[in-house]
């Protein structure tokens, strides 16, 4: 709590201040206030470190309010006037020191008081504001300000930057005879992500392109009689070696996976496969795993080992040391009555055996104090992962799909899609996804089969020589 200070309280000399570094939200959260849309004072989304992005002159004075409202003379204070000079313009990454002081004291209630912000020793503005004095005592609780969260996808565009080391990974594109199937693959090959064999009704794949403006100008077109044909195909690349990836085009998931999991000639290795929803949610901390949203309908506690130890993984993978599991249900207590409880105490239990490993296992948990520390302490649940789930393992495909959804257009999360626990990972996109969700997905696909062609994580790799280089 902070208290405000009366008119006969001030002196001439009294100083406050506080610091503040810039901050690309703070030009948004500004533009949208303001209407000001001037795209000097925007900063690039895809790279907010290098952007030169000038704050706004306007951005910078309202730091004052700040001062004058909470600390000096504080809550209650009313603006007259302010004067402003602007010596020198801000940055993302500034240190800035916003000060005020007491200049003049004009019985009954009026207060002059200078205006400046620095830059280290560089005053980049001064000026002059006329304020009147609270009049009644009043304290600031500084925790009353509401959350504010603006779409912002920071862990998907680290996943990308991570790539950048990497070389561009060979990928079959089964099916892409639909304009978002097919721009989401020669995205990921502008992108240098991967490099796609498109396989497929060649005349219909060219119809599309040429309908929505895409050149196809060096890459590859296989031509096939059907998707099923077209399934198979990729198949049998990935066992000639040409490619090390395949992603699902314009067709029914089961026509691809048909393929993939069949006994001679699949793509099988041992594990059960599953799928993988990767989630950058703008409200949460972390990058979260959601598994099995697209496989497997109702798994087995058998077949729950294997999808979790995929989702571990997969999560190390993407430069999680040791990814924190979380076996969801609809309590986080056991219930014999609730099958889902029992399979979660099992997997807790086989985890501690070694029986899954390389991560935390913990569960039943609810999908509250599996993200929430505040809800776990408040039932009394204290563990690794309660509060901090990396991964959170659904009792069903159904379940999965929805909270998927959910978290995508309620959370405003970006989400990439793969089918993992096969020789190669399968890019399992939607219809409904952007380009942006398809390149996410590109970028999880050749992080995963790094990390399985050599045992390490490119995200670690990269973000240790950027730490090195700093």
């Amino acid at each position: 709590m902070r208290s405000n200070k009366l008119f006969n309280e001030l002196a001439v000399g009294q100083e406050a201040s506080i610091a503040r570094v810039v901050a690309p939200e703070d030009f948004i959260v500004f533009a949208h206030a303001s209407g000001n849309l001037n795209p000097a004072h925007l900063p690039d989304e895809k790279n907010d470190r290098g952007s030169e992005a000038v704050a706004p002159a306007m951005w910078v004075g309202s730091l004052f309010s700040a001062v004058l409202g909470n600390l000096l003379p504080g809550a209650g204070t009313s603006y007259l006037s302010q004067t402003l000079r602007f010596n020198a313009r801000a940055h993302i990454g500034d240190s800035l020191l916003v000060s005020v002081r007491v200049e003049e004291l004009l019985p009954p209630l009026t207060v002059m008081l200078r205006t400046q912000v620095h830059r280290g020793s560089e005053l980049i503005v001064d000026g002059m504001a006329e304020v009147l004095a609270p009049t009644i005592r009043q304290t600031i609780d500084e925790e009353a300000l509401p959350g504010l969260t603006l779409q912002r996808h920071v862990h998907m565009d680290r996943l990308l930057a991570a790539c950048a080391s990497l070389t561009a990974l060979p990928t079959a594109v089964v099916a892409p005879e639909e304009e978002n199937a097919l721009l989401g693959a020669l995205a990921g090959a502008r992108e240098k992500l991967i490099v796609p064999i498109l396989i497929g009704d060649e005349k219909k794949i060219r119809s599309v392109a040429a309908s929505c403006g895409a050149d196809l100008t060096g890459i590859a077109i296989e031509n096939a009689c059907s998707h099923d044909a077209a399934a198979a195909r990729a198949v049998e690349l990935v066992h000639q070696g040409a490619v090390a990836a395949v992603m699902k085009g314009h067709l029914h998931t089961d026509e691809l996976l048909k393929h993939v999991v069949k006994s001679q000639g699949g793509l099988r290795v041992g594990r059960r496969i599953s799928h993988v929803f990767i989630m950058d949610a703008p409200t949460l901390k972390q990058l979260v795993l959601v598994t099995d949203a697209a496989v497997n309908i109702a798994p087995t506690l058998e077949e729950k080992v294997d999808i979790i130890q995929n989702a571990i993984d997969l999560g190390i993978a993407l430069g999680i040391e040791r990814p924190k599991v979380g076996v969801l249900s609809a309590v986080e207590t056991v219930n014999p009555k609730i099958q889902s409880t029992l399979d979660a105490a099992a997997l807790s239990k086989m985890a501690e055996r070694n029986q899954i490993r390389g991560g935390d296992v913990d569960g039943p948990l609810a999908m509250d104090n599996a993200l929430s520390l505040t809800a776990a302490r408040s039932k009394g649940i204290h563990s690794l992962v309660a509060g901090r789930a990396d991964i959170l393992v659904v009792p069903n495909l159904e379940s999965g799909n929805i909270l998927a959804k959910e978290l995508t257009y309620a959370a405003q999360a970006e989400g990439a899609g793969l089918i993992i626990g096969a020789k190669v990972p399968i890019l399992l996109t939607s219809r409904a996804d952007d380009e942006q969700s398809r390149l996410f997905s590109c970028a999880v696909a050749a992080l995963y089969a790094h990390w399985l062609s050599t045992g390490q994580s490119a995200v670690e790799t990269e973000e240790a020589l950027r730490e090195a280089a700093q």
